[in-house]
């Protein structure tokens, strides 16, 4: 067994790219060396902000020797008379074998040539250095660039590159046109702490000899290094550090050996919102805050990638920025300040919301209607649709305030404390923060309900007008973030439990739409099918309900269950949920021989899925046996259960009425007095089918049943 070390080294890496790369290799390097016969004891990636490496521990020195049938021709383009042909000929000399080798065999497409062919194992070294050129070439990412005058495309520049198979260097050269990188033992040191470059005996002493040129290349250490400091560098300060995961994580990858440094400003800062210091320390300056019983204190801590022992100077630096940040944060405050909030308002029609969309004034005006209509919806009081109406008025103002021009990401932030300043009551201050929740995945949701209202309608919007412009998002390309918008309006809904009847809605801004834009076509159509594709990705990834009762409940190609699912938002979770408790419990069991089986006879009838009554559809007159009757008197004593829980959701109330139908559809198939339901008489047969399509029916109520998968009781 041997060990092989492949280290690139580069100018100062994107912080960003990093992390990918390492994700990257994790999966490539190990599949691609099992492709070879060479799989490895262990795979061990690393990444430092001037490098990217990997060490690849137990590779075998050689492959194992195989045999492997390889296939030819069709064997009667191989052999004519019992001869062999040009084709056969050509296919021995290519795989360096006689033709008496060539073995004829049967397949699914008729008679074909085969070879065995023994397949000498290759020495892993060489097998690992053709690789390595392809690990670097194939890593993806953002912001490639070329340089020099060569066609290789990396996120910085290569300037070495360590290839030891334990001790030995093997011969890598990446070409880029006149330049050549060639492979060696040396890596480089630490800029400031380490200038000279460090040469690695062998490929085991990889991070012991980093470590010596301080250099800690592995992000796991490196990240645990950090917090420990910053935690330890806040505690003697009294003080707890607020560690954003985030933070910590591009901060890991933009240092190669961490110093924790304490800074300090000047407390009359902390007359600001915590939201702008907060944004300016760790948005901006990547520095980790300081809290004190929730209040921050006047000072920060920042990770220097630099010699510790001028730790002073770096915090002085630091200072100097921090300080001129907070000033300009305090200056940009103090004057948003002097204006109410709603003066604001005439500066968004100068703000453009998309080019054939017209203004963010424009937006906001659309947004209002939709907003009107959500509360018109959920039955609002007159004192509650007038905060909605106020949120949505206000909910963009802040966008062209001087302190978010300069800090966009406190859009909604400033908005709530403007608002209060400028004498808004809190709910529609908090209205305006709220509306921008979620904003992210695993966001907190909006607890407002006029956030969540005008969060709804300012999403919808989007959505409808982008969606009629027919910029529909295409596997990754989604510039709109659409996907997390309609995601967004499902998650409101259902965590809010907003009774909102979301196909209405799409319906009238899409009218609302084509009337503004009488050349394009209505959205609703496309829209309402996205929306249903976020909520089967929904139950699958938030609620994980299994993929057999999503379709249950969703019908794909259903459009009669897909405008059911937009009507009621809140009741499919309530389904799907119900559908998976009866099945872990056994109940979907019980009960699903008998709805499954009417449910596929039924489609050999002509019933539509909406009637209920049988006093509607069938003729009793027809009955031949009594099981028909018995089955005809429990489908009338069933309308009025269904009809209840068509109003109450209670669908336990529906599976005891299919619980105590059970045994009479028994009878009706396999008792003494069973039917044949494809009788000769075409009177008779509809008459047994309508029974049949009525118990469906009446299942359709909770769910497709024909889209469950046979349930299995769960232990």
């Amino acid at each position: 067994m041997a060990n092989y070390l492949l280290e690139v080294g580069t100018e100062e890496l994107p912080a960003d790219f990093i992390a990918g790369a390492i994700a990257q290799w994790q999966s490539l390097i190990p599949q691609t060396l099992t492709e070879q016969f060479l799989k490895p004891e262990a795979v061990e990636v690393y990444g430092s902000p001037r490098r990217l490496a990997v060490l690849v521990r137990g590779l075998p020195v050689q492959q194992p020797d195989r045999e492997e049938e390889i296939k030819g021709p069709p064997a009667k383009a191989a052999f004519k008379d019992g001869k062999p042909t040009k084709a056969a000929v050509g296919f021995a000399r290519k795989q360096c074998a006689p033709i008496e080798a060539l073995e004829v065999r049967p397949t699914k497409k008729g008679d074909f040539v085969f070879i065995q062919k023994q397949i000498p194992g290759r020495q892993g070294k060489d097998i690992v250095g053709e690789l390595s050129l392809e690990w670097i070439e194939r890593l993806e990412g953002k912001r490639f660039m070329r340089w020099g005058d060569g066609e290789l495309r990396f996120p910085r520049p290569i300037h070495s590159l360590v290839a030891l198979w334990d001790g030995e260097i093997l011969p890598l050269e990446l070409v880029n046109c006149s330049m050549t990188v060639k492979s060696d033992r040396l890596a480089s040191g630490h800029r400031v702490l380490h200038r000279n470059q460090v040469s690695i005996p062998e490929a085991g002493d990889y991070l012991p000899c980093l470590r010596s040129a301080n250099i800690e290349v592995d992000p796991i250490k490196r990240r645990e290094l950090i917090q420990q400091q910053v935690e330890a560098v806040a505690g003697e300060l009294g003080g707890k550090a607020e560690i954003y995961p985030d933070l910590l994580a591009e901060v890991t990858n933009l240092v190669e050996w961490p110093t924790a440094v304490v800074g300090k400003f000047d407390s009359s800062f902390l007359s600001l919102p915590q939201s702008v210091i907060r944004s300016v320390m760790v948005t901006h300056q990547r520095y980790f805050p300081i809290l004190a019983q929730d209040s921050l204190l006047p000072y920060f801590i920042t990770v220097a990638n630099g010699d510790p022992s001028k730790a002073d100077i770096i915090a002085a630096g630091n200072e100097r920025v921090i300080r001129a940040r907070l000033a300009d944060g305090r200056f940009f405050y103090e004057a948003d300040c002097k204006k109410h909030l709603e003066t604001y308002l005439p500066q968004l029609e100068k703000v453009t919301f998309q080019e054939d969309l017209g203004s963010m004034a424009d937006k906001v005006k659309r947004l209002m209607k939709i907003a009107a209509q959500i509360g018109e919806q959920l039955g609002l009081r007159k004192e509650e649709r007038s905060v909605v109406e106020r949120v949505a008025l206000l909910c963009k103002a802040d966008l062209v305030t001087q302190m978010v021009s300069e800090f966009p990401e406190l859009q909604g932030v400033m908005g709530e404390k403007y608002a209060l300043v400028s004498g808004e009551s809190k709910e529609v201050a908090k209205g305006i923060r709220d509306h921008y929740l979620p904003r992210f995945s695993d966001d907190m949701m909006p607890e407002n309900m006029p956030g969540q209202v005008v969060g709804l309608a300012d999403r919808l919007d989007t959505l409808v007008s982008i969606f009629g412009l027919g910029m529909i998002p295409t596997g990754s390309a989604d510039p709109f973030a659409l996907r997390r918008g309609a995601n967004a309006v499902v998650n409101i809904t259902w965590h809010g439990g907003l009774g909102i009847n979301l196909l209405q809605i799409i319906e009238q801004s899409s009218q609302d739409f084509v009337a503004a834009h009488p050349d394009k076509e209505s959205p609703a159509s496309s829209l309402s099918l996205f929306f249903i594709q976020r909520i089967r990705t929904l139950l699958t990834s938030e609620l994980e309900i299994d993929y057999d009762l999503i379709n249950a409940v969703l019908a794909e190609g259903d459009q009669e269950y897909e405008k059911l699912a937009l009507a009621d938002l809140l009741d499919v979770p309530r389904r799907a949920l119900f559908l998976q408790e009866i099945r872990h419990n056994g109940l979907l069991e019980q009960i699903y021989e008998t709805v499954n089986r009417s449910t596929r006879l039924a489609r050999q009838g002509d019933l539509d899925t909406q009637e209920l009554n049988p006093e509607m559809v069938v003729n009793t007159s027809l009955f031949e046996q009594s099981s028909e009757g018995a089955l005809y008197e429990a489908l009338v004593q069933l309308v009025p259960q269904t009809e209840e829980v068509k109003r109450e959701g209670n669908y336990q109330l529906l599976v005891a009425g299919f619980q105590a139908i059970a045994p009479i559809v028994q009878e009706f198939f396999d008792g003494e007095d069973s039917v044949l339901v494809m009788a000769e008489n075409p009177d008779v047969k509809r008459n047994r089918l309508n029974l049949l399509a009525l118990l469906r029916n009446h299942s359709r109520v909770l769910a497709d049943f024909g889209q469950i998968v046979k349930p299995t009781r769960l232990s």
